[in-house]
């Protein structure tokens, strides 16, 4: 009796040591998703590879081999018919939390409402191709964080938290008889910081850091979109600007600046600030220096030469607010030809939203070729390599450290879109109805080819 127990005993334990293995290799198995018959632009190169195959393993990108590979059992594979595989866009200048003009959340509507578009806006910068967002300004540090923990569908975000603002500045967004001081115009909703001298931004940058912001913006001039600042103001002092500089140091990341003109722009620079948005008012002299110091320039085309050349159109603009949109659109083109020539790290985000803009993010891009007729590969660089070079900048703050953004290369995540034609010969082909696949972290948002499977 004893024996014949042993033996059951035995060939219970052989029959379930497989079991215990398969359920091991089960758990660690990832999904797997393989592109064939593709050319790849891999966000470097300065043309499209021989027809390829490109093999992603859970979120990130394991091999690339030229012709055609085998598929793995269970894997996902895509024919790509000849078409481009390239590095998922980046946004450089989103602000997903503001949908029609910057008092719109003030306004019209509270911040659950202006959350709830923002989760839509989201979903469709991913059908856009844009699987990256830098958000330069906006209460969007609780909407990154549920994100990043899977709540919900987005791009990765890299979020400025509030913008940091004077009293009087382009982030003041009070009403005309606010009192200085009070607390709503202190902060309001996360949305922006009222900083009033040194304790105020230091405060405020911290607050941001607290939360989750990656950077650090502040608005160092006078703006379009806003109804208290002339734009031939300065604004911050470089002591403010300083302190901002000190504590995204501190937290190992940088900060961005909101300025047009040489005297903001030149004051950013001195104070340490490594990105400048807009600058569309500058002289070539304050082009050199941003040279010089190796400050990136963050470029918005379709808002500076297409939509300010029309500035009646913007439904949400003042009259005050539509001749300084004339005022930039005048002074744009050069800016543009001067940092080409000088060769500045050029990054490109829209800062396009509302119904009308925010749905065409591509066309930032298509306008860098077909106005300012910028060859297609350097206009794609600004959106891919050049973007992750300036997100890298984020130092540890970025939360996302286990591989490459803007580049397809083994070990990269697997941030990738397929769109029709050779998009280095034809800009248009990045444009929304022809990009036909899109993945991010390795997950399918958007397949519209019918030879998948």
């Amino acid at each position: 009796m004893l024996r014949t127990l042993t033996l059951v005993i035995a060939v219970a334990a052989i029959a379930i040591s497989p079991v215990l293995v398969s359920a091991d290799e089960k758990a660690e198995a990832k999904p797997e998703i393989l592109f064939q018959n593709v050319r790849v632009w891999d966000g470097l190169s300065e043309k499209l590879s021989e027809i390829s195959s490109v093999r992603v393993v859970g979120n990130k990108i394991a091999e690339i081999t030229v012709g055609k590979a085998k598929a793995s059992p269970g894997a996902t594979v895509i024919d790509g018919g000849g078409r481009t595989l390239l590095p998922g866009l980046i946004d450089m200048h989103s602000h997903l939390v503001i949908h029609e003009g910057m008092v719109d959340g003030r306004t019209n509507y509270d911040q659950m409402t202006m959350g709830a578009l923002t989760a839509h806006r989201m979903v469709d910068y991913l059908q856009q191709g844009f699987t990256t967002a830098r958000d330069a300004g906006g209460n969007l540090l609780g909407i990154a964080k549920a994100v990043n923990n899977g709540r919900f569908p987005g791009p990765r975000l890299f979020p400025s938290g509030g913008f940091l603002s004077q009293t009087g500045g382009h982030a003041d967004t009070g009403f005309f008889n606010d009192q200085p001081g009070s607390k709503d115009n202190l902060e309001t909703n996360g949305f922006g910081y009222i900083c009033d001298g040194r304790a105020d931004v230091l405060r405020a940058a911290r607050q941001n850091f607290r939360a989750g912001a990656t950077q650090i913006k502040i608005m160092g001039g006078g703006g379009v979109a806003s109804e208290f600042d002339p734009i031939h103001a300065t604004q911050f002092t470089i002591d403010e600007m300083k302190a901002a500089v000190e504590i995204a140091e501190d937290y190992g990341s940088y900060v961005l600046v909101h300025a047009y003109h040489d005297r903001s722009v030149q004051r950013a620079i001195k104070a340490g600030v490594r990105c400048i948005e807009h600058n569309f008012l500058v002289s070539e002299e304050t082009i050199k220096m941003m040279k010089e110091y190796g400050v990136a320039l963050s470029a918005q085309v379709v808002m500076s030469v297409v939509a300010f050349a029309n500035p009646e159109e913007i439904t949400f603009f003042s009259a005050d607010q539509k001749a300084k949109a004339r005022k930039v659109n005048a002074g744009a083109v050069q800016m543009f030809e001067w940092a080409r020539k000088h060769k500045l790290l050029t990054v490109t985000g829209g800062d396009m939203f509302g119904v009308d803009y925010g749905p065409r993010q591509a066309d930032n891009l298509i306008a860098f070729v077909e106005l300012l007729k910028w060859p297609p590969v350097e206009v794609l660089k600004t959106a891919t390599s050049n973007a992750a070079t300036v997100l890298s900048w984020s130092g540890d703050m970025n939360p996302y450290k286990e591989g490459k953004l803007g580049v397809i290369q083994k070990d990269a995540y697997a941030d990738v879109i397929l769109v029709n034609g050779n998009p280095l010969e034809d800009i248009k082909m990045v444009g929304r109805d022809n990009v036909r696949v899109v993945v991010k972290d390795g997950k399918i948002y958007k397949n519209n080819l019918a030879d998948s499977k």
